[in-house]
């Protein structure tokens, strides 16, 4: 491994350069290190420069002697001390030859990845940091960034570890995880958009995209609803939609594997349960709405929270390639 030192100089600039390629957070925890491993496997299969960022703002003390007046930390300390973060964690993806940027930025941590994700392809961070003013750029911050950033984001949860190598298996009877990119659809434009950005992803990796529309469970007990709900009728409603979604997405797709399910039960539980197997879970920010297939919106955070791996969420976005989707077929009306 090559030395810290001399791996992936590190910026001393303040002001904030906005990268194409991969931005990746760093504060040296070890959910921020999974997140660069996976970061640096995704650069390399893209052939994209990846960008190692930590932010930090110097805190003021109020002084509480007599003497009125305020106490700051010197700057130049708390520098050094991310740079040699980031020294260290480019050292981890040095053997994986991608192109590396390391940048020290002065400023509020979500307020920089998210100035960054306007020009980045792609925006990864841990599911939680390790709190703290020194780089405090995961945590909640990480819950603020899918909702605002401009490109996708990525949240690797450090139970990813084992399964990129970083730490033995807590267990031998962990599910296998295949070659396989799942994307949850709910008939809404958001969703469509996802499920393009997931085709493109498992054809980038030779995978295999599962495309899942999770029902939520009617109990009945919901006053409101004005007649019993048809079940049957409901499902094969969904399943005609579905199929003529697939017809669409093969349009464009003609060579990609796909799998379409169509279950009953939570959008967040059946995510999270696909994640123990899936390389990635694709979901969009927010979605229809109501009862019948509701997957998005809050829906999006309970799945990041609880995911077994990495979650990507992409903002809605117009996409040519969805003009055509009535052509297939009926859509969901939302």
């Amino acid at each position: 491994m090559s030395d810290p030192q001399e791996t992936a100089p590190v910026a001393q600039n303040d002001t904030i350069l906005a990268p194409t390629g991969i931005v990746v957070g760093i504060d040296g925890s070890e959910q921020s290190i999974c997140a660069l491993i996976w970061a640096a496997r995704e650069a390399k299969v893209r052939k994209s420069t990846l960008h190692l960022v930590t932010a930090y703002t110097v805190p003021i003390f109020a002084a509480s002697g007599l003497d009125g007046g305020y106490a700051t930390v010197d700057d130049d300390v708390i520098r050094q001390g991310a740079e040699a973060v980031l020294r260290e964690a480019a050292a981890k993806v040095a053997h994986l030859d991608v192109e590396l940027d390391a940048r020290v930025e002065n400023g509020d941590a979500a307020g920089v990845l998210l100035e960054l994700s306007e020009s980045a392809e792609l925006l990864v961070f841990g599911s939680r940091g390790r709190g703290g003013f020194l780089g405090r750029l995961l945590g909640s911050v990480s819950s603020a960034l899918p909702a605002h950033s401009t490109c996708p984001t990525v949240t690797v949860p450090l139970s990813c570890a084992a399964r990129l190598g970083e730490a033995e298996p807590a267990q031998k009877d962990l599910p296998e995880v295949a070659n396989v990119i799942t994307v949850g659809v709910d008939g809404s434009d958001q969703a469509r958009f996802a499920v393009l950005v997931a085709a493109e992803q498992a054809e980038r990796y030779g995978a295999t995209l599962r495309i899942i529309c999770a029902v939520q469970p009617y109990t009945g007990s919901l006053a409101w609803i004005p007649a019993p709900v048809d079940r049957d009728a409901l499902f094969a409603e969904i399943q005609t939609q579905l199929d003529a979604g697939e017809k669409w997405l093969r349009n464009h797709f003609p060579k990609l594997p796909m799998q379409i399910e169509l279950v009953e039960g939570s959008a967040v539980d059946v995510l999270v349960k696909a994640s123990e197997t899936s390389e990635l879970i694709v979901m969009g920010t927010r979605g229809r709405g109501g009862f019948a297939g509701m997957l998005l919106g809050s829906t999006t955070d309970g799945v990041r929270h609880h995911s077994k791996g990495p979650v990507m969420v992409v903002r809605d976005q117009h996409d040519p390639r969805q003009e055509d989707r009535s052509a297939f077929g009926p859509l969901l009306q939302v």
